[in-house]
């Protein structure tokens, strides 16, 4: 697709919610991102956007909900992408090629008040203008804190994916500081409402980079929308 075209539409038939990965999936997730996984690029704005190539996964969520430790964790790779307890460090877009068949993107975390009015702008007009331009994005992954749960934030980015839309997927992180029985009900309520939701094609899944729960599951969700080996 070309640079400037629409994000694609999620089809009639597509999985709203994903089945339980089998095994074939989960051994073909494990291969993709167990292959070399390597800087691309750094957009601060729009016009430094690399070239339109592989498939695009981007990853969205509130600042430090754990976006950078879910990409070091789902690539095995720990300082592929820079983890901060500092929350809205992450100020640009950054690209990653996995294995010349997939693109992740690390997409500059929302909701930290403490960053310049103008600034966190800045940072939106960006996320804006990627999801509703970029043609080769396939899917994004929202995250959200498992500890927290869905905010007015999180629910404005999902109502704009929808809008544009853009296909996505809730991926819960940081679950292994959630009791058990807290993270079933939120795990069940979302797949409730989620069902009534068009663009929402995958998931939700519950991760946690620190222990790797749900890592395997994540992998060979995101491995449909890769480029054939």
């Amino acid at each position: 697709m070309g640079h400037h075209e629409a994000p694609r539409r999620r089809q009639a038939g597509e999985d709203i919610v994903a089945d339980t990965a089998g095994a074939a999936a989960i051994e073909q997730g494990r291969r993709l991102f167990a292959q070399a996984c390597a800087f691309v690029a750094f957009a601060a704005k729009s016009a430094e956007l690399p070239p339109a190539s592989l498939p695009e996964i981007a990853f969205a969520g509130r600042s430090n909900v754990g976006k950078s430790s879910l990409l070091n964790a789902l690539t095995g790779r720990r300082g592929l992408a820079r983890t901060s307890r500092t929350p809205g460090r992450t100020q640009a877009a950054i690209f990653f090629a996995l294995g010349q068949r997939l693109m992740l993107v690390d997409l500059p975390g929302y909701g930290h008040a403490a960053a310049p009015g103008r600034r966190r702008a800045a940072w939106g007009a960006l996320a804006e203008h990627y999801v509703l331009r970029r043609g080769v994005l396939r899917r994004v992954c929202v995250l959200i804190d498992a500890r927290r749960g869905i905010g007015p934030l999180d629910r404005h980015l999902i109502d704009a994916l929808e809008d544009a839309g853009a296909a996505y997927q809730v991926v819960l992180t940081k679950a292994d500081k959630t009791a058990a029985g807290a993270l079933a009900r939120m795990l069940g309520e979302l797949h409730a409402a989620l069902a009534e939701h068009p663009q929402a094609v995958a998931g939700p899944i519950a991760t946690s980079a620190r222990t790797g729960s749900g890592l395997a599951e994540l992998r060979a969700s995101l491995a449909r929308v890769a480029e054939p080996p």
